[in-house]
């Protein structure tokens, strides 16, 4: 999966739903929240005061684990 700033946080978890580990170990644990399902990664990076580039790098690190 390409993930990218505007990755929708939904499509990453239907796409594999294992990377919702990533999200909460980054401090996003609100993966289960239907509201976070139709932000970006971006978007939630904002609310959390995170960096979205680490998490888009952890995030692709996983999928090309993954896949």
């Amino acid at each position: 999966m390409e993930v990218t700033k505007d990755t929708m946080i939904g499509d990453l978890l239907k796409e594999d739903f294992g990377c919702a580990a990533i999200l909460m170990g980054a401090g996003m644990h609100c993966v289960g929240c239907p509201a976070s399902q139709m932000e970006t990664i971006e978007e939630a990076c904002a609310v959390h005061a995170m960096d979205p580039e680490q998490v888009v790098s952890a995030l692709k690190e996983y999928f090309a684990v993954e896949r």
